[in-house]
């Protein structure tokens, strides 16, 4: 298991630092001039080059006692890039919960990720960065584009989404109405889940869509899903409450990224307290 400690890099680096997102590309020249590109993996990669000025004590705190704790490159932490770090197209913004479509990685679990650039892509879509370090109580989760307050957790070490256990239950009948009742026997439901219906017969047209459930009875919800005009429901159907893999689960963060150092660290007295620590290379860990 990687090393990894979670705390951010927090300091101020002064003008003429910078960084740079690069990509993994192997370009062969043959002798005849014809270039041929290999993308080796498509995964944006991060390097920074800081440059800080501090008084001794500050410098020894936030920077140098970092580096002694990581070994210099073998553990990793976080960094905050200050151009980058919401999900926010723009990347600097308050996130939403609509910024951007969740990797499903199983039932009721899903990885928080960022895409990059806009207008005409390759096949292979736009470079996605893994949102690993989601920065606590920023994250925002959407499911169909309607918001999910609650019913889910964020671990904020690695970035996944987890959705409280799924409650399921086959349909027996649904009815027309304003709000439709749909049978569930026995049902687990509870006023306020949100539940999702699919493979019913007849009332096809409920498919797919979901309903936040405003009444109950031993053997029935009441779900808000206007099914007056709806086909006769015949036969079949199953009731979810967790995110169908159907469905769009999007989401939104303010985020660190996993760095470690990649150069020494030196500091030169510039003064009687006064430290430089010349340039700092950082670079973002892929695996953390």
């Amino acid at each position: 298991m990687a090393e990894f400690i979670e705390e951010r890099l927090s300091v101020s680096v002064r003008n003429g630092s910078s960084f740079t997102d690069d990509y993994s590309v192997e370009v062969v020249t043959t002798a005849s001039g014809v270039e041929y590109r290999r993308l080796i993996h498509p995964l944006p990669i991060r390097r920074w080059r800081l440059q800080f000025t501090m008084r001794r004590g500050d410098i020894g705190q936030l920077v140098k006692s970092l580096y002694d704790r990581c070994y210099k490159s073998f553990a990793g932490f976080r960094i905050r890039s200050e151009d980058d770090n919401s999900t926010n197209s723009d990347g600097t913004t308050a996130p939403t919960a609509l910024d951007q479509t969740l990797i499903r990685l199983s039932a009721g679990v899903y990885q928080l990720v960022k895409r990059y650039g806009t207008g005409a892509e390759l096949g292979i879509g736009r470079p996605t960065r893994t949102i690993y370090k989601p920065v606590s109580g920023t994250t925002l989760v959407a499911v169909g584009g309607v918001s999910w307050p609650t019913g889910w957790t964020v671990d904020t070490t690695n970035g996944q989404i987890t959705f409280s256990a799924n409650k399921t239950k086959a349909i027996t009948s649904i009815s027309k109405a304003a709000n439709a009742v749909v049978g569930v026997v026995a049902h687990p439901f509870n006023i306020g889940d949100s539940v999702h219906f699919s493979s019913v017969g007849g009332m096809t047209q409920i498919n797919g869509q979901r309903g936040t459930v405003s009444a109950t009875t031993v053997d029935t919800v009441t779900v808000s899903i206007n099914s007056t005009g709806y086909s006769t429901y015949t036969s079949g159907g199953v009731a979810n409450t967790q995110p169908q893999a159907s469905e769009t689960v999007t989401g939104g963060c303010f985020f660190d990224l996993p760095a470690r150092f990649d150069s020494s660290l030196e500091l030169t007295g510039i003064g009687a307290d006064i430290r430089d620590s010349g340039t700092v290379d950082v670079i973002e860990i892929l695996n953390p």
